[in-house]
């Protein structure tokens, strides 16, 4: 199977938790906390593990807090390699409200980091990635990394004959995209911040990735779209998942277990679609679990029955 490498500059030590009713002003009694290693490249390769693939989680760590990560890390058996900067990794906390079953995530910034910290990263990550690999990009980026970084990452990773997945949004992906890369999955969001469009159908959606395709920003571009499924466009087509029909549980996770499906997939010689079938699985085995748990392999491969990728499909009008 093809090397993997997930690299993640803005990590998080992920705290969740549940109370029965948020009330402002009041002293909120929670529930026993959950504490686990995230952001987007962690929780790609937390799951790519899980689903028994070879990974590797570069991430950026200092202080108490990157040794907490690390530490969660090795007691799932998550292969990784810490980078040392000079700051902490931020936490980030969910809360669950029972009576309603909604979820509030709070998400703190990153650490501040120097020139020659990400610099250095950089050339740290060109020694790791070894050729044919699949390096997956996830999350954001922490202040004091420039926004072209994904862009500089694309570059190192087609030098050492590696292909790049990158998950991320705003300027940065903005970046890599004009770069071009393997494979791109904005959100049905990220897809309106960065087109400034309404997108406001399926059609629309569609649209607009085969534009990315042929205009060589990305050989493969997912789009995930929450409760309506997800949108798949390459140079040999355009595919259409469904949602499944689930009770969510929590949505923290989902997008980087559609990466890590798809990942596991392609590492494994499988083509577009198949991976983007398992992606769709794995998205949804997340939104089965609580906080910022992940979906298992038992549950991957039975919901995998259920998954379909529909090549003709009618427009859906999107919710704004």
């Amino acid at each position: 199977m093809t090397k993997l490498l997930t690299i993640t500059m803005n990590p998080a030590l992920d705290v969740s938790t549940a109370v029965e009713e948020m009330r402002h002003t009041s002293k909120l009694r929670c529930e026993p906390m959950q504490r686990r290693a995230g952001g987007g490249g962690v929780n790609v390769a937390r799951e790519l593990h899980r689903l028994g693939a070879d990974v590797l989680a570069f991430y950026t760590a200092g202080h108490s807090t990157g040794r907490m990560l690390f530490s969660l890390l090795q007691q799932e058996g998550v292969p990784c390699h810490p980078f040392g900067i000079s700051g902490s990794p931020r936490e980030s906390f969910t809360i669950l409200e029972r009576s309603t079953g909604h979820e509030f995530r709070f998400v703190l910034p990153g650490p501040e980091i120097s020139t020659d910290e990400w610099e250095a990263a950089l050339l740290e990550i060109g020694n790791l990635c070894e050729p044919q690999a699949l390096v997956v990009a996830s999350g954001s980026l922490p202040p004091g990394v420039p926004v072209d970084f994904f862009a500089r990452l694309a570059r190192v990773v087609q030098a050492a004959q590696g292909s790049l997945i990158v998950d991320t949004s705003g300027e940065p992906l903005a970046a890599a995209l004009a770069q071009g890369v393997y494979l791109a999955k904005p959100s049905l969001h990220e897809l309106r911040d960065e087109t400034g469009k309404a997108l406001d159908s399926l059609y629309a959606v569609r649209d607009t990735a085969c534009e990315w395709v042929q205009q060589g920003k990305a050989r493969m571009v997912v789009v995930s779209m929450g409760e309506m499924g997800a949108l798949l466009a390459t140079g040999e087509g355009v595919w259409y998942a469904p949602p499944l029909q689930v009770v969510v549980h929590s949505a923290v996770g989902a997008g980087d277990s559609f990466v890590a499906g798809m990942v596991w997939a392609l590492a494994a010689g499988e083509t577009a679609v198949q991976a983007f079938a398992k992606g769709v699985a794995c998205a949804t085995a997340t939104l089965l679990s609580t906080g910022s748990g992940l979906g298992d392999m038992a549950q991957v491969l039975e919901l995998l029955k259920q998954v379909r990728c529909l090549d003709q499909f009618e427009d859906l009008m999107l919710p704004l």
